[in-house]
């Protein structure tokens, strides 16, 4: 979160915990050193008011001044449901999300931000257990998964693209050179590599693998479009996994065994 989106976060609810206020009847204004105090009328209770809060408020038509009182606008309901009903949705997602703090860079500055680690199909996958408590997807499989869903975004693969994965080239008009239509050698590199781990999974496969580690659908969806049983999606696509990570990884061919011959502790072969 930046630091103007915060500093509006809190603006925003300095002005409802206000207009709250001031909704019970008018509230008379004093100056405070750096603040405002309000008193409401109809009690002794006050609040001390941010002289940001109040020009904020003004600009947006929420409340008015009028013989050193502070009076709520009709405006002022409206902006409390809006509030509620957003803080109502954060929390929803808050409770529907596993959020972590990390730090990234943006514009030179260093600041901190929430992200969902929920939002990743691999990370969903690899918090699958079998009976045992292992995971139920080996880390190479997630690590193939996820090189499939990066060439595919590099790629450029929209979702219109059906049977056929094969790279296609976007055709020169005459007078034209590298023209902003065409892909460039990066993109077309990794269609290449999409095409070849696809076909590498075969046609039985590879469906299910691009569903959910591109396309980031869940299992309950696959299953239901494609009329499966229940849990049978993570098994087609643990098998689909596997064999996409031997093709990234391709085991070590073994050796053949040298002939040899049995004998007796004394023998020698004849030269």
């Amino acid at each position: 979160m930046s630091k103007s989106r915060g500093n509006e976060k809190q603006i925003n609810a300095a002005i409802v915990r206000v207009l709250r206020f001031i909704g019970r009847g008018a509230a008379s204004m004093t100056q405070s050193g750096a603040f405002i105090e309000i008193a409401c009328d109809r009690s002794s209770e006050t609040r001390r008011l941010d002289r940001a809060v109040l020009d904020h408020g003004l600009s947006a038509g929420l409340w008015r001044i009028a013989d050193g009182h502070l009076l709520a606008e009709p405006a002022a309901s409206a902006f409390i449901k809006r509030a509620m009903l957003k803080e109502r949705d954060e929390i929803f997602q808050e409770q529907h999300r596993l959020s972590d703090a990390v730090c990234l860079e943006i514009e030179g500055q260093r600041q901190t931000v929430r992200r969902n680690e929920l939002s990743s199909p691999m990370l969903v996958l690899s918090r699958l257990k079998d009976r045992d408590g292992q995971p139920f997807f080996p880390a190479d499989t997630l690590e193939a998964g996820e090189r499939l869903a990066r060439d595919f975004h590099r790629g450029q693969l929209s979702p219109r693209i059906t049977a056929s994965w094969e790279p296609r080239l976007a055709k020169r008009t005459k007078g034209q050179g590298n023209g902003g239509q065409e892909l460039s050698d990066t993109a077309l590199a990794a269609r290449t590599r999409f095409s070849r781990a696809a076909d590498a999974m075969g046609p039985e496969l590879s469906g299910v693998a691009i569903d959910v580690c591109c396309f980031e659908k869940g299992l309950e969806l696959v299953e239901r479009e494609r009329q499966w049983p229940v849990r049978s999606a993570k098994l087609m696509l643990r098998t689909a996994l596997l064999a996409l990570s031997r093709h990234y990884a391709p085991p070590q061919p073994q050796r053949n065994r040298e002939s040899h011959r049995w004998g007796t502790e004394d023998y020698r072969p004849n030269l």
